[in-house]
């Protein structure tokens, strides 16, 4: 008995491994071969590699890899589905500046799986404008996850339009700021000039809403609102449109009325949306480089501020200025949100520039975060430093390029580009920096189609890639190929009601795609009538392939052709596909979690949220974790961004290491960088002056008792010693968003003074007080010695027996001699 219930045991477990053993390698063969899976025509032109058979009444698997030969399937090539990726040229006018003469173009050219071919015109126009990008036009034909890579050319055009709009807080705070830059105003516009001849420049301000409790709204502060306010408060106020009349900026920068209000924010946002959404108003113009400097010191109201005041309706993001340039809804909507700027700002290729004094520039660096093509620079106290500030701001605008686009979430657009360095090699960027007038940028724009979106329409979109800041762009045209010809209405492999399928269904690229009543391959099954066969063929459509002889893959029953797969325990798991050959709880795990908690799992694949990939979902799909921060190389340029990480490299024999492969155990770090402006910013020491300071120094250091580096967290020690032979010293590392962070000691270590004079009158004091010490100490033991002599002597003198009268030891001169026998007689 117990013999064969172990035999039965021993049965049991070899048929469980079978089964485990024979699911591993399906699965594996699904990985190898992933068309097999798929039922219809749409599905297979959607898996990279697949191609799709139409022949009606086939035999084979209609979804086959490509690269096989169409005899060893036996399908006639007319039949075969294997749409291929197209690309045209519509518009490819060459990299040109602004003149006055006849041009050549390029026009209209047209490939396919990546080839192309061009044809050369021309046209005779006594004007045309620069053009900075290339090509202009071009369409694209795409299958679904196969890339495609365009070529896009970018040059900045010599003496390029500029127009530069001056937006100030006129609140009380910024008189002097305003003073100032009307005296600067004349030079700002020379200096403009040198760089560019085609120069416009306007004037706007603002303050705040007229609203409690942003204003006080008694009528006697309306009309003075501080003592040394020259006008009521306002919004915003066009003051001058650009114009190449720069000589006028200074007379009404001066005659700018300054006014003021009750908190410390200020209403810049409504100014910036109405001096960006106002074109015609502001006078921008469609081919020119528009700069927008915002110059402040205090902070700004954002979305949802306005229900302070009772204003409750949103920012619609249109223009509201009267024919005077008063913005008319200040109290009437709501502060726009930094999304609505950032839209209005990529909308209409403006550069925004931050002005603000030193104690708002934290605040400003990290909202040009979140608004496209944004830089910020430090104002002094009255701006006198404007126009420097100005010059270095477009300098670095103008200086460098880069690339975006407005592709949906289903289109992803990847950069690559070797910049300056003709004959490097490509890397991932969308960012060249070095560039001047004329210089020439390529870039590769990796196009690739992610999904097909669930709307029809919108499997063609329209996409525009463009350098920020300019108003010039590539357009892309890009039709999806989401679906077979034979899929639709009209083409001779569509046929409803086909004999094919048994009058039940449609026939679709040689399938059949049965009504609701009725279900199988053939559409053979009545819905109402459901019967169990297990006939050859019945049996042979619930198994994967001819191989096999396991029915709905060991997970379902076969019921008239089709699986009917198990129902899990947990409701959460599914079995599921035309065999039960997929689930969604059998792949990769990552950190104890399913796909890293980063996925889902779809028929033993991950399939990762956007932002993540890998086969459990565990990396990183971009490579912005691996750049540092101040720089746009990919690990530092010493390894290759791996799962978000970077992957150090050796070079002639020197291993790199660190989280961006930034430190070198024998090179020297950034330590000796940050050296002088530590000792500046800091201590108040070292070789720069403090304007020198505050152009050159842009970190931030934080102030501790103690410098100590945490080696686990990848920070770097540095120390010196100044002039004053003081030891200082500062920890250097970089956060999870790549940017530096300094830690620097409150205070130096320096040696302690010493004082030689006083060191020698303290060594002659010294030796006096010891002499006279020990002189004190021989006096005291003479002392106690004579004491002691004394009271010995009048001891003895107490106990002598003589009298005290008398010395015992004198002797007389005369000797008197008594005789014996004289009796006294005479």
């Amino acid at each position: 008995m117990n013999r064969r219930l172990m035999m039965m045991m021993l049965a049991i477990a070899l048929l469980t491994l079978g089964f485990c053993y024979a699911d591993e390698i399906q699965q594996q063969l699904i990985r190898q071969n992933p068309c097999v899976l798929k039922q219809t025509c749409h599905e297979c032109i959607q898996t990279p590699t697949c191609a799709w058979c139409a022949q009606p009444k086939f035999d084979g698997k209609r979804c086959f890899q490509s690269n096989i030969n169409s005899n060893m399937i036996q399908c006639s090539e007319r039949y075969i589905n294997n749409p291929r990726n197209e690309y045209k040229m519509l518009d490819a006018r060459e990299l040109q500046k602004a003149r006055k003469n006849t041009h050549s173009y390029t026009s209209s050219v047209s490939s396919s799986s990546g080839s192309s071919s061009t044809y050369k015109g021309s046209a005779s126009s006594s004007t045309h404008d620069a053009v900075q990008i290339s090509p202009q036009q071009v369409s694209l034909k795409l299958r679904i996850n196969e890339a495609y890579r365009i070529a896009v050319n970018y040059a900045q055009a010599e003496d390029y339009p500029v127009d530069l709009y001056y937006l100030m807080d006129l609140s009380n705070s910024m008189e002097d700021d305003k003073e100032k830059l009307s005296a600067l105003g004349n030079l700002l516009a020379e200096s403009m000039q040198n760089i560019t001849s085609n120069f416009r420049l306007g004037f706007g301000s603002f303050v705040d809403k007229v609203v409690m409790p942003y204003v006080n709204t008694m009528p006697k502060n309306l009309l003075k609102p501080c003592p040394r306010c020259e006008a009521p408060p306002y919004g915003f106020q066009n003051v001058m449109s650009l114009s190449q009349n720069t000589s006028k900026f200074a007379g009404e920068v001066q005659r700018a009325p300054v006014s003021g209000n009750l908190d410390a924010p200020e209403g810049g946002f409504d100014a910036i949306m109405q001096a960006i959404v106002c074109r015609e108003q502001i006078g921008w113009r469609e081919r020119a480089r528009r700069l927008l400097l915002f110059s402040t010191d205090a902070g700004f109201h954002y979305a949802g501020d306005g229900k302070l005041g009772g204003i409750i309706k949103p920012n619609d993001g249109l223009c509201h200025l009267d024919a005077r340039g008063t913005y008319t809804h200040s109290s009437l909507q709501d502060y726009p949100s930094i999304s609505q700027i950032n839209s209005k700002v990529r909308q209409n290729s403006i550069n925004m520039i931050f002005a603000v004094t030193r104690e708002q520039i934290n605040v400003y660096e990290r909202l040009m975060q979140h608004i496209e093509g944004a830089s910020a620079g430090t104002l002094s106290e009255n701006s006198e430093n404007v126009v420097d500030l100005v010059k270095d701001q477009y300098s670095k605008i103008s200086s460098s390029v880069e690339m975006r686009d407005t592709a949906t979430s289903a289109i992803k657009v990847t950069y690559y580009s070797s910049c300056l360095d003709k004959d490097g090699v490509l890397k991932q960027t969308n960012k060249c920096d070095g560039l001047k007038v004329g210089t020439k940028v390529s870039f590769q724009a990796e196009i690739e189609v992610k999904s097909c979106p669930p709307n029809r329409k919108e499997w063609k979109q329209t996409f525009q890639i463009y350098p920020v800041g300019i108003n010039e762009s590539l357009t892309v045209t890009l039709d999806m190929q989401c679906d077979c010809q034979c899929e639709n209405v009209g083409h001779p492999d569509y046929v409803e009601k086909s004999p094919d399928c048994r009058g039940a269904g449609t026939l679709k690229c040689g399938v059949c795609e049965c009504d609701s009543m009725h279900f199988g391959r053939m559409c053979e099954c009545d819905a109402n009538n459901n019967r169990h066969a297990n006939d050859t063929y019945m049996v042979s459509g619930c198994r994967l392939n001819n191989d096999s002889e396991i029915n709905c893959s060991g997970r379902g029953e076969c019921n008239c052709g089709q699986c009917d797969c198990q129902a899990r325990s947990n409701p959460e798991e599914k079995v599921y596909g035309t065999y039960c050959e997929c689930d969604n709880f059998s792949c990769d795990r990552s950190g104890g979690a399913l796909c890293g908690g980063y996925g889902t799992c779809d028929c033993g694949v991950c399939k990762c949220i956007p932002g993540w990939t890998g086969e459990s979902c565990d990396c990183h799909a971009t490579n912005e974790t691996c750049i540092m921060d101040g720089s746009d190389e990919i690990c530092s340029g010493r390894g290759s961004c791996e799962c978000g990480q970077c992957k150090c490299s050796e070079e002639n024999g020197i291993r790199y290491s660190g989280k961006y492969c930034q430190k070198c155990p024998t090179c020297p770090g950034r330590c000796q960088e940050f050296k002088d402006c530590i000792q500046c910013l800091v201590y108040k020491t070292g070789p720069l002056s403090p304007e020198e300071c505050e152009k050159t120094c842009t970190i931030k250091p934080t102030i501790v008792k103690v410098a100590e580096a945490n080696e686990d967290k990848d920070e770097n020690m540095c120390s010196y010693y100044d002039q004053d032979d003081c030891r200082f010293a500062y920890v250097y590392t970089y956060d999870q968003s790549g940017k530096i962070v300094i830690r620097a000691q409150e205070e130096r270590e320096c040696p302690p003074q010493v004082y030689f004079m006083g060191i020698i009158l303290g060594v002659i004091g010294a030796i006096v007080l010891i002499g006279m010490a020990l002189l004190l100490l021989w006096k005291l033991l003479t002392t106690i010695n004579d004491r002691r002599e004394f009271a010995k002597f009048e001891k003895e003198r107490m106990i002598a027996k003589w009298d005290t009268a008398e010395n015992p030891i004198y002797r007389q001169a005369t000797s008197t001699f008594k005789n014996p026998t004289y009796m006294g007689r005479s």
